[in-house]
């Protein structure tokens, strides 16, 4: 295989149908498809893994998922208007976030999936244990 070789190819997995399910709505969630979802995760987990120098594409490869979440559009979206600092940016990159904290804590509340304890002063996974 040749480092310039970027013809695009079918990988299949099996995995358990819960394990599916909670892909495809983290993936619809973060307004992705499953195939772009599970494609950036796997280029995720792999940056934390040692690669071979020796394996071809690697040395100095940039991310083959481009435009993941769109952050290098927005980026030059907010650039366009001029210099902005670095704080700046991470503002207008971020200013949705606490929305879209709540909403899908919101929703994993009305499905049991995890609860809010003030006494323990935050939120965890909800079991039948009680934790």
């Amino acid at each position: 295989m040749s480092e310039s070789d970027t013809e695009r190819t079918v990988v299949k997995t099996y995995v358990p149908a819960y394990q599916k399910e909670r892909w495809r709505e983290h993936a619809d969630e973060l307004a992705m498809s499953q195939s772009e979802f599970v494609r950036s995760m796997i280029q995720a987990g792999r940056r934390d893994f040692t690669i071979d120098d020796d394996e071809p594409g690697q040395e100095g490869a940039e991310d083959e998922t481009p435009g993941v979440d769109g952050l290098e559009g927005r980026v030059l979206g907010v650039l366009d208007d001029g210099y902005c600092s670095w704080d700046g940016l991470v503002e207008a990159l971020t200013d949705d976030i606490e929305e879209r904290l709540e909403t899908v804590l919101q929703q994993l509340q009305r499905k049991n999936r995890i609860q809010y304890s003030g006494r323990h002063g935050g939120y965890t996974i909800e079991d039948d244990n009680g934790r």
